[in-house]
């Protein structure tokens, strides 16, 4: 419908529908990923032959097409036609037709006597008309002859429905399929009449089918030639543009390509934000400010101008991920891979324009990632996509072009003429003139030094708040040290709230949670003495008890207040204005005012002798939670009073320009930054049936369901993480990764309902600190350096399973490459070395003995990470649904999932799904959740072998995981296996915090969870063991066949 003119001839700009390429492809996304399913409540519909047939011919790939039709046929098909969907009690006898609508604990009831369809033996006649296969025609003209009614006159009529006789009903129950049907409802049934005319018509050759699809969409399932993309390199000055030109890659540079304007995505964004605004009626326009790669890739007529616009991820101006190139170029070959599959129905090719400016340039040069890709393009292929390297000019007439002819002002009776807003908005950027930029702050420096302090050096007051980042984090690693400082804050949250209010002032409100819960910004005030010597004031909680300190102030002895911790302040929801976000990172006490100019006026000379952008970036932090983004410093450049949030997007630019990624994210958080294409890519992973969770669990996961505009989600996420800003970061980055993935990659989220961000983030952190042997928290601050490219790299290896190497450079970045072994002659090598080599320098023979290393805990590992992502084996959901058939419902930890579910939900269904996720999510160690998602698909082979007609009241899938644990531990101690080091010792000594030695989560044995699943001593053979014992169905007596297929 993009650009069609609903008064034709007679239409004009104000008539014609805009829709944005993006948008149609998100649209699409949404019906594949849901095919062959309808909806969330239905598994299958029949109504789905004409979504994917005629006369909608919705879908594209021929795979899919096939996998729908055959679902339906399966589950649906009928000798009388096909059930709508499954459970359908319309005109059945069951059904009570009083009622307008139906119980859940009802639909079980109508179960295999739904009424059957003549209906969708004509639109498969009709589908098959338009495969031009002649059999399947035949074979369903025979089917549906045989159901046609025919009347006093000998019209052949196709009746509504048939259903089950009533006197017939138990029967059916018994044997679906066996019992003669009646015709009831409308006859004829016009819209069945009318397809079946429709099918006689094009078998008989009366029609053709071009004739009932003018528009060709039944050919899109068609294969058709590749998509050649065309990429425009434009180099923003005459020095760019000679040293490519001396590397053989001759480019235009921004001038030469007038009159043709090129601007960034931005801008388009802000052109389409006009689409459907009217004041009159009071319509406000497109409210999303995303645009996607297909967008950005047409060219765009306006007046007498064209335009041209970048994609939107080489903005550097929004997110700091454009500012790691290698992350850039690697999007930007993934961009013209997505859009080489998704560029359909559209005139022309699609061009995409890259410009390359001084920020590209490592020391003067055009760096090496960036040649390789340009010569990869020139070369015309590039990760197996097709793309032609021109001149702007050269691209005019094999491009798609559109009209912006919305942007007339029509509404107040000027059509020729484009609204003032957007006149002066074009006028102004086609000027160039941006808004009024702050001079580089660095240089503010100097200013600071020439304010003389107003004490003497020597009796100044010095603060130390070196660290104060690294404390803010909740990034926590290790279970057990999780599971101790969430106890701890919640004793600590539960007295703080019982404190009188007059308790709270001044030092006496401050908590110290534990280094690993961040929201706190605990104090240590260091008081010195008349003379040189100090003596230290710990602070202490309402109970007394003293907390390690964190924030170091050395000043006269001086009464002080201080700022509630970050934790305690309220935010808004609302961050889109600049004072709502300020008043989410701080909170400040009047009495704080007294002492305000001194603290100020040190911590920024601090700054200035400061030597490390890391010991800048603390005192910043400080400054903005004690005084707030908007307070001002005392400068004044240009005339405008400087403010910290300008020292704070001064230090973030600085960070940004020298890697240094941990600052770089945690600057971001505090500005309230946002992932330019955050709710796009949120959405690409809903449209997509995946759920998305963000927060550390097992407290503070919050669970996005549905689309969210990228303030609410900025906010959201926020949130989530407390003052974490560091990690609120990082997960607006992975969502990025993610959506990508599954654009690009669905294979990976096979299986998979609910990503919990969280929980992946501390799976990262624990995989590198087991690859580069650290300690966990070492590893944290190791993950959040990261750069965007490596952190999308080790993502992608965390998704799909691959063991990876870690290198290191001089610089002490990591640099991440995939890891193969393979058993030779030789012994276990690597087939594939990392190319920076070894982290820890290992030679040859150091290598083969960390690979054989790596075999023990392979398979811990591998349920680390299956937990982690919810990936469960195939058909996991509809086997819990058959398991509950035979029991009253299954625990797992202390959830039930009640054998209720299966009277209102089918097996298939997404709903139930959902319902049995949500209860495995409550297990917060994710090795331990997919052991009981083992015992759960144990018990499911019982269900199909073992012919039983009950499994028990409550089976508790915990109580089956725990048995094999312990008759694990019994054969280990026979066999003198490596449990006998830990938990098979005949004396056990408690680990830490009372959990087990070797450090196994919910006190099963680490050695348990790395045994391999098939085997002797596998962790499936001790399931069925265990199985037997826990459940009343097993004889007790004599032996059984427990071999494992």
């Amino acid at each position: 419908m993009n650009e069609l003119d609903l008064f034709g001839a007679r239409g004009g700009p104000a008539s014609v529908i805009h829709v944005l390429a993006d948008e149609a492809q998100k649209c699409q996304a949404v019906l594949q990923s849901m095919l062959p399913r309808e909806s969330n409540s239905k598994e299958v519909d029949s109504s789905l032959l004409a979504v994917i047939s005629f006369p909608s011919f919705a879908v594209d790939d021929p795979m899919l097409i096939k996998l729908t039709r055959d679902t339906i046929q399966d589950k649906l098909q009928g000798r009388y036609g096909c059930k709508r969907f499954l459970r359908d009690g319309y005109k059945t006898a069951k059904e009570d037709p009083s009622r307008l609508y139906y119980e859940p604990w009802e639909l079980k009831r109508f179960e295999k006597i739904e009424c059957e369809w003549p209906l969708f033996y004509c639109y498969l006649i009709l589908d098959y008309c338009f495969q031009n296969d002649k059999e399947a025609v035949k074979e369903y003209a025979e089917m549906l002859e045989e159901l046609l009614v025919t009347t006093e006159d000998g019209l052949r009529l196709v009746p509504e429905i048939y259903t089950v006789p009533a006197e017939n009903v138990e029967q059916e129950y018994k044997e679906p399929g066996s019992q003669d049907r009646v015709a009831v409802g409308k006859l004829p049934f016009m819209w069945a009449q009318s397809l079946f005319i429709m099918g006689r018509l094009l078998q008989d050759n009366f029609l053709a089918c071009g004739e009932l699809d003018p528009l060709n969409r039944r050919l899109g399932s068609e294969k058709k030639p590749d998509v050649v993309v065309q990429v425009v390199v434009l180099a923003e000055d005459s020095s760019i543009q000679a040293k490519l030109q001396a590397l053989d890659i001759p480019v235009q540079t921004i001038a030469e390509v007038s009159p043709i304007e090129v601007q960034p995505a931005r801008v388009l964004s802000k052109l389409y934000a006009h689409l459907g605004r009217n004041q009159k009626l009071g319509l406000s326009g497109r409210q999303s400010r995303d645009v996607g790669i297909l967008s950005t890739s047409k060219l765009y007529s306006l007046q007498d101008r064209i335009f041209a616009f970048t994609p939107q991820f080489v903005d550097r101006q929004r997110f700091f991920i454009a500012s790691d190139l290698d992350l850039l170029l690697d999007i930007f070959k993934t961009e013209l891979n997505f859009l080489q599959y998704t560029w359909k129905h559209m005139l022309g090719r699609p061009i995409v324009t890259l410009e390359i400016n001084q920020s590209f340039l490592e020391d003067g040069k055009i760096p090496t990632a960036m040649v390789s890709t340009l010569k990869k393009i020139k070369s015309g292929y590039i990760n197996g996509t097709r793309v032609a390297l021109g001149k702007m000019q050269e691209f005019l007439n094999t491009s798609c072009i559109t009209s912006l002819n919305f942007l007339h002002d029509n509404e107040n009776g000027y059509p020729d003429s484009l609204k003032p807003e957007v006149k002066d908005y074009l006028e102004k950027q086609m000027r160039g003139s941006l808004s009024w930029r702050r001079a580089d702050l660095v240089r503010m420096s100097s200013r600071f030094g020439e304010k003389k302090s107003i004490r003497d050096p020597s009796a100044r007051r010095r603060f130390s708040v070196k660290g104060t980042i690294r404390k803010s984090r909740t990034l926590l690693v290790d279970d057990e040290k999780a599971s101790a400082i969430t106890k701890e804050r919640q004793k600590l949250e539960t007295v703080e709230a019982n404190v009188p209010s007059r308790r709270r002032s001044g030092l006496d409100h401050i908590f110290y949670y534990g280094e690993a819960y961040g929201p706190t910004l605990g104090l240590t005030l260091e008081v010195p003495s008349q003379g040189s010597s100090r003596r230290e004031s710990t602070v202490t909680s309402p109970t007394g008890e003293q907390g390690p300190p964190i924030l170091e102030v050395s000043c006269p002895a001086t009464p002080t207040r201080v700022t509630p911790p970050l934790s305690s302040r309220s935010r808004s929801p609302s961050p889109e204005k600049e004072e709502l976000w300020e008043s989410m990172v701080r909170h400040r006490v009047a009495s704080d005012a007294v002492y305000e100019n001194v603290e100020f006026e040190e911590l920024l000379l601090q700054m200035r002798e400061a030597e490390s952008l890391e010991e800048q970036g603390d005192i910043l932090h400080y400054l903005v939670v004690q005084f707030g983004l908007n307070y001002e410093t005392g400068s004044v450049i240009e005339g405008q009073p400087v403010i910290v949030k300008d020292l704070l997007k001064d230090l973030y630019e600085r960070a940004c320009h020298d890697k240094n990624w941990a600052l770089v994210r945690h600057t971001a958080g505090m500005l309230g930054k946002r992932v330019e294409d955050l709710a796009k890519a949120v959405t690409d992973l809903l449209v997509r049936q995946k759920q998305v969770t963000v927060g550390l669990p097992p407290l503070h996961e919050v669970t996005i369901t549905a689309p969210l505009p990228a303030s609410e989600l900025r906010v959201l996420i926020h949130n989530a993480y407390g003052a974490d800003e560091s990690t609120a970061m990082l997960t607006q980055e992975l969502l990025v990764y993610l959506a990508m993935f599954i654009r690009t990659e669905p294979s990976l989220f096979h299986e998979m309902l609910r990503l919990r961000v969280g929980l992946i983030i501390q799976v990262m952190a624990s995989e590198l600190a087991r690859t580069i042997k650290c300690e966990a928290d070492i590893a944290s601050d190791h993950l959040l350096n990261l750069s965007p490219f490596e952190m999308k790299n080790l993502l992608h290896h965390i998704m799909s399973g691959k063991e990876f190497n870690i290198g290191s450079a001089r610089s002490g970045t990591f640099f991440i490459s995939s890891k193969s072994t393979k058993l030779s002659k030789k012994g276990l090598h690597a087939e594939k070395k990392s190319t920076i080599g070894s982290f820890l320098g290992t030679t040859v023979e150091g290598e083969a003995r960390d690979l054989e290393a790596d075999r023990h805990g392979q398979w811990l590992r591998r349920r680390r990470l299956d937990g982690a992502l919810n990936r469960v084996p195939l058909n996991f959901y509809p086997r819990i649904w058959k398991i509950l058939e035979k029991c009253q419902g299954i625990n797992i930890e202390g959830k039930v999932i009640p054998q209720s579910l299966t009277q209102e939900m089918t097996a298939g269904e997404l709903k139930f799904a959902l319902e049995v996720e949500t209860v495995l999510n409550t297990i917060p160690q994710p090795e331990y959740r997919q052991l009981v998602v083992e015992a759960l698909m144990v018990l499911s082979l019982v269900r199909e072998y073992h012919q039983t007609g009950w499994l028990g009241d409550i089976v508790s899938a915990q109580d089956i995981v725990h048995l094999a644990n312990n008759i694990f531990l019994q054969d280990q101690k026979q066999e003198g296996g490596d449990a006998t080091t830990c938990c098979a010792r005949d004396k056990k000594e408690p680990g830490i915090g009372g959990g087990l030695t070797c450090g196994g989560a919910a006190y099963i044995c680490i050695h348990f969870y790395d045994s391999a699943p098939s085997g002797k001593f596998g962790t499936m053979s001790y399931m069925i063991r265990a199985v037997c014992c826990n459940l009343n169905c097993f004889p007790q007596d004599g032996e059984m066949d427990c071999t494992v297929s």
